[in-house]
């Protein structure tokens, strides 16, 4: 493979669809982890995941006694369980283990290590309803994917942060949301959204300020949704004639509602400088939204050193 290709290796949906639907489980059992044991941090950024150089991580979380990580490991296919005062606990990710089998074996890690959590121990907006406890359906693991889900990441992740690096205002870091199986990336204007008829305790919170978001997905199957892996980007609240601005590369376009723009991998993967066409898209979707939203442009410039 050349460089470009291996740093954005195929991913078609259908491919690994039942890895993906796996691992998205997976996933969620150790963020709501997480969620229930991390000293609350505004717009649910104690949630999230990140990308590390052996796969994903929960990062240090506070228990009595010190502090802990659980961490995917996707080179050795492992779950790490690591605390402060030097123990681990492992076991083995493999084709065959069922969301139930690797629930139970997470849990029963963490007794060892003498950590509590209680979690909802059923899927938030996954591919399953089914308790995680009860779930011996989902149960595929295949490396290859898994392999190529990590290298994606990874390179998105550089992206990420150094389109991130551009800006001196506030902005979340590059994190995993394991409920939607995204990475983002948001800025913020600095100022307060009107509230949102109707919605929920999650949405409240996450758009009580003005945003522009940044993501990556790798397609889902949901209603309305990209059945394909995809960059993205939304304002929100989304300000009028949003749609209306240009964006790049060529092949980035606005979806009908003109709420979201995307750029889709495929396309990303066939040009000669992937890196800089994603960050090209990143700048025009940050230029379309500050400008419609009326966002001080100038005061989140970094000065030069």
């Amino acid at each position: 493979m050349t460089e470009r290709t291996s740093l954005f290796p195929e991913m078609p949906l259908d491919a690994w669809r039942p890895t993906k639907n796996t691992l998205h489980l997976y996933l969620q059992i150790v963020g709501k982890i997480r969620l229930k044991t991390h000293p609350r941090v505004n717009h649910w950024w104690h949630v999230p995941l990140y990308v590390t150089p052996r796969g994903l991580s929960t990062r240090t979380i506070p228990f009595a006694g010190g502090n802990f990580e659980i961490e995917f490991d996707f080179h050795r296919h492992q779950l790490e369980i690591r605390t402060s005062d030097g123990r681990v606990e492992d076991f083995a990710l493999y084709d065959g283990l069922t969301v139930a089998d690797f629930y139970a074996s997470v849990f029963a890690n963490l007794a060892k290590l003498g950590i509590r959590a209680e979690i909802k121990a059923e899927p938030y907006e996954a591919p399953s309803t089914t308790p995680f406890a009860e779930d011996h359906e989902n149960s595929s693991y295949d490396k290859e994917y898994i392999e190529r889900f990590h290298r994606i990441l990874v390179e998105v992740d550089d992206i990420f942060e150094e389109f991130r690096g551009r800006f001196c205002g506030k902005s979340t870091p590059v994190h995993l949301f394991w409920h939607s199986f995204d990475l983002a990336l948001t800025r913020f204007s600095g100022r307060p959204a009107p509230p949102i008829p109707g919605a929920n305790m999650v949405t409240r919170e996450a758009y009580s300020h003005e945003v522009i978001s940044f993501g990556f997905w790798f397609g889902d199957d949901k209603p309305n949704s990209v059945a394909a892996p995809a960059f993205y980007s939304y304002t929100a609240p989304k300000p009028d004639g949003l749609e209306n601005e240009p964006l790049k590369p060529d092949s980035a376009f606005w979806t009908p509602d003109g709420g979201m723009a995307l750029l889709m991998y495929d396309e990303v993967r066939k040009m000669d400088d992937p890196r800089a066409a994603v960050l090209e898209f990143l700048e025009s979707t940050y230029q379309a939204g500050a400008k419609r939203a009326d966002w001080a442009v100038e005061n989140f410039q970094l000065r030069k050193l």
